[in-house]
This record gives structure tokens, C-alpha cells and sequence, in this order.
């Protein structure tokens, strides 16, 4: 066992650390929400790794090139770098198992709330595990940390106050913690983790 492992915060993108769009089928469409790159920065200040973790189905929907996905990620780098926060990896899902793209239509492990994104990051970097959290506005985040054995924060912003009221009601899934926003949800993983 490395003896360098830091504890991660698996972020959901959209809805998360940016204003829910839909389809972010265009770069103008990449807004940062309030308080996210504070949120990330101080997830740097604390030692831990910083991983946004997304499924991206509109690429296996013809919706847009894979392309796109890569220059809105370099855009919300370059963004918070402003801010002074930093992600250390960016995994993502372009698959759907009914889309337009042959390339990308299969029934994957990596779209959530399947694992497959966090056994990528967990391939890759040293992760202490049993300190980790994935924080996201829907259930299938929520889904996905359960399935991985990891805390989870519902975030109000997005999808998360619809999920909370109509979707999560309906599943045999609850996060561990509610938060207004990611801002919040990291300092009470701050705080719990002490």
C-alpha cells in the first residue's frame, strides 16, 4: 500500500461546478457556478485530489464532437486556474447505449452511476479511498459513490433539488449529506474528515 495516499473529492460536472445547461453543446454554454472555484481551491489548500467525473452522452448523440468535450474542459481549467484551483484529472463518459455515433454507442462500466470513471482515477493516482467523496446533483452520482463504497453529497444546485423531491424518493438511494452548493458540501467534507 503507496504510503502517499490523499483522500479525492469526485466532482459531477454540470449542475455541479456549472450552470446545468443541458447539453453543453457549445463553449459560450460553460457558466462556473458561485463558489466553485473556491470550493476546488480549497480542496488543494487541504491536500486532497480533485477529479471531475462526468458522463457525456450527447457525443454518442451525434449532439456534438468528442472534440467538444475536450475544449470545454480545457476552457473550465483555464477558468478556475484564474481562481487559483486547480483539478488534477478529468474523467468522462462519451457513451449511450442507444446513440447515433457507432464509436460511442456501447453499454459501458464508465457511465455513471456504473464506476468505471473512479477506477480510472483509482488506476492512475494514489487515492485513499476510505476518506473519499463524489459530490454531484443527481442520483446517479449518488449511486455511483454507493457502488464504490465512498460518501456522497447531493448538491441543491442543478439537478439536485428535483432529484431530491422526485427521483431519490423513488430509489433505494440516499446521500450522505445534503448541501446548498459545492462550496458547502466541501467544507462539510472538510469537517467530517477533520
Amino acid at each position: 500500500m503507496p504510503d502517499n495516499l490523499k483522500p479525492a473529492v469526485f466532482i459531477d460536472r454540470d449542475g455541479t461546478i456549472n450552470e446545468q445547461m443541458g447539453f453543453i453543446n457549445h463553449l459560450s454554454r460553460f457558466v462556473l457556478l458561485p463558489g466553485a472555484a473556491e470550493a476546488i481551491r480549497l480542496l488543494n489548500r487541504n491536500g486532497y485530489w480533485v477529479f471531475v467525473v462526468t458522463n457525456q452522452s450527447g457525443v454518442a448523440r451525434g449532439f456534438f464532437p468528442i472534440q467538444l468535450v475536450h475544449e470545454v474542459h480545457n476552457y473550465m481549467e483555464r477558468s478556475l486556474l484564474k481562481y487559483g484551483a486547480k483539478v488534477d484529472g478529468i474523467f468522462f463518459c462519451p457513451h449511450y447505449p442507444c446513440g447515433e455515433v457507432k464509436e460511442y454507442s456501447i453499454d459501458c462500466t464508465c457511465r455513471k452511476p456504473g464506476t468505471g470513471l473512479i477506477e480510472m482515477a483509482s488506476s492512475q493516482f494514489n487515492i485513499d479511498m476510505t476518506r473519499s467523496w463524489v459530490v454531484g446533483d443527481s442520483a446517479s452520482d449518488i449511486a455511483m459513490a454507493q457502488r464504490a463504497g465512498l460518501k456522497s453529497v447531493l448538491v441543491k444546485t442543478g439537478y439536485g433539488l428535483g432529484e431530491l423531491e422526485y427521483v431519490l424518493p423513488r430509489k433505494n438511494t440516499s446521500p450522505d449529506v445534503i448541501s446548498e452548493d459545492l462550496l458547502e458540501a466541501v467544507k462539510v467534507i472538510l469537517k467530517e474528515n477533520g
